[in-house]
């Protein structure tokens, strides 16, 4: 097929990747602008750019999808279908329905549970078993559109955001290829979502990250997982700013939330609500360096009794 492509985070890589491989004729890549970023705000590409180029494939980066010469441009390009991966753009009617074939989306859930900007984060955080990746027919909506193809995947017991999104990318780029084969053999048909059954996946913010110890420690355990790179599971002590990489549930008993009841050369123990209690394994202080638990605690001479807020 002829195919336009519109993606940017690294997720929609193996996916175009894939196409190329499977002998689609990849038209033009549209992503976003490149950006400044980092401390020395540098510019710097989006990640499917140097990917694109490498192949030889044109690269289109618009403002705005929906600006007039956008649109143009696609019209110009006569797409057989347009597949959207991590693009970071709601798309108008317009481009949905320029292709013959439509316009159709890899997204890291299992369609219609998470739907949004951060499904991966959200399946860890809610403590879902398994997740996966699903091929839909994108429309108007958050994610509503007929699914074409999904595949599941269980998500591991120390399992991270970080972990689980490169696993889903390479799921997805499966998912994608079998998808237009299915397309173009006929054995792929568009199936309606049960809306009844949606539950929604919203971008992150930044106050997501910020740890509530009157929570019970299972939930804050996943929050760091699912919560990495960014926002981070971030608290203070001792009027300093802590951000916590790597927890796990305690056994239960007395503490209150936030109150360091003990320390041992492994973990720094933390009372959490409902009686339960959460293992500091990893922390990175503010401007330092990521170190063990036991390690920030005998350095900054934490005993039991002393508080995170």
């Amino acid at each position: 097929m002829r195919v336009v492509f519109l993606g940017s985070g690294a997720f929609a890589i193996p996916s175009l990747e894939a196409l190329i491989e499977a002998g689609h004729q990849v038209a033009a890549l549209i992503t976003q602008p490149d950006r400044q970023k980092g401390r020395g705000r540098a510019v710097a590409p989006p990640p499917l750019k140097p990917v694109a180029e490498a192949h030889g494939i044109s690269v289109l980066q618009p403002q705005r999808i929906r600006d007039p010469e956008a649109l143009e441009t696609l019209r110009r390009l006569s797409p057989e279908i347009q597949v959207v991966a991590a693009y970071g753009q709601i798309l108008p009617r317009a481009v949905i329905d320029l292709p013959s074939r439509g316009t159709i989306n890899v997204h890291a859930s299992l369609l219609p549970v998470h739907r949004g900007a951060a499904p991966i984060q959200w399946a860890i955080v809610r403590g879902d078993a398994e997740t996966g990746v699903t091929t839909m027919q994108i429309d108007e909506g958050l994610d509503t559109g007929p699914v074409l193809l999904s595949r599941r995947t269980s998500i591991g017991p120390e399992e991270t955001a970080v972990d689980l999104e490169p696993r889903l990318a390479r799921l997805g780029a499966l998912v994608l290829v079998d998808t237009l084969r299915g397309m173009e053999t006929g054995t792929v048909h568009p199936i309606p979502q049960d809306h009844a059954r949606a539950t929604l996946a919203p971008a992150l913010r930044k106050e997501d990250g910020r740890i509530r110890w009157e929570r019970p420690a299972q939930e804050i355990a996943r929050r760091v997982r699912g919560f990495q790179p960014w926002p981070g599971s971030t608290t203070s002590i001792q009027g300093k700013g802590l951000k916590v990489l790597k927890a796990r549930i305690g056994p239960p008993g007395p503490g209150e939330p936030g109150r360091i009841v003990g320390v041992d050369a492994h973990s720094v123990v933390v009372g959490c609500g409902e009686g339960s209690r959460l293992l500091l394994l990893e922390v990175q202080p503010e401007s330092r360096r990521p170190m063990t638990a036991a390690a920030f605690a005998a350095g900054a001479h934490l005993d039991p009794g002393a508080r995170f807020l």
